[in-house]
This record gives C-alpha cells, structure tokens and sequence, in this order.
C-alpha cells in the first residue's frame, strides 16, 4: 500500500535565516565590545630657554631614629620625654618654615618609634612626611 504514489519528494534544504540570525548577534558582540584606538597626535613645536634650570630646593629636617631608642634632629641629639618635646626641636630645626620631615629609622627600630616621630610632626604643624630607605648593594 503505496499511499504517495502521486507525490513527488522535495529535496530537503538548509534554512539560513536562523544561521544569518546568530551571524548578526555575534557581530553587534563583537562592535560593541571592541576597543578602537585612535592616534591623534599634535605636532608642536616647544620654545627652548637659555637660562639654566633654577632647583627649588626645599627645606628637610632629618630625624634619626636608633634602634635603642636615640632620636636625632639635623644630627643633633634630641632626648625623647614625649611628642611635645621632640616636636618642638623639629619647630627650632625648621625656623618657621613648613619642612619635609624624613624619617631615618633603623631596620630593628620598633614601630613606636616612628610612630612617636610621626606624632610629633603632628603636633609641630608638618604635614609633610617620608621615609628614607636605602638600596641593597
């Protein structure tokens, strides 16, 4: 029982319209996540000067800390009662001017020494602070 008999067979073929679809979503992706980058160069030409470069130089107060504890200020040795004292020989170093206040502590210098350093820049009025470090040889 041959019930087609009068039918012809269509070949199957591939849709692409769901293939175009997916190909469309890939390349919005793809514009919307890439970085395009723009050279804009501006070619100018800089005056030169003929004076030499003045260096400002800035006032720096060192205080050394030892590791047993011995404070100095500009290598003069300052003996530590509390912040107030230590800030007010950082006050005499700076002559009534705002200093950069580096910190010259020892490597086995306990953290409470710096800190009694830091506080009294504090109370000094200094805001500026460093540390000084030195490279391995």
């Amino acid at each position: 029982m041959n019930f087609r008999r009068g039918r012809v067979r269509e070949e199957p073929e591939i849709n692409f319209i769901p293939l175009i679809d997916v190909m469309l979503v890939i390349l919005i992706f793809l514009m919307a996540t890439t970085t395009y980058s723009k050279f804009a160069e501006l070619k100018i030409a800089l005056p030169t000067a003929t004076a030499e470069k003045q260096e400002a130089k800035t006032l720096e107060v060192e205080v050394t800390v030892a590791h047993n504890g011995v404070y100095t200020v500009n290598g003069k040795a300052v003996s530590y009662q509390n912040p107030e004292s230590l800030a007010e020989a950082m006050r005499a170093e700076a002559n009534g001017q705002e200093p950069v206040i580096v910190i010259n502590a020892d490597s086995a210098t306990s953290h409470q020494s710096v800190v009694n350093v830091m506080e009294a820049a504090r109370l000094a009025g200094f805001g500026k602070l460093t540390f000084a470090t030195q490279t391995p040889n």
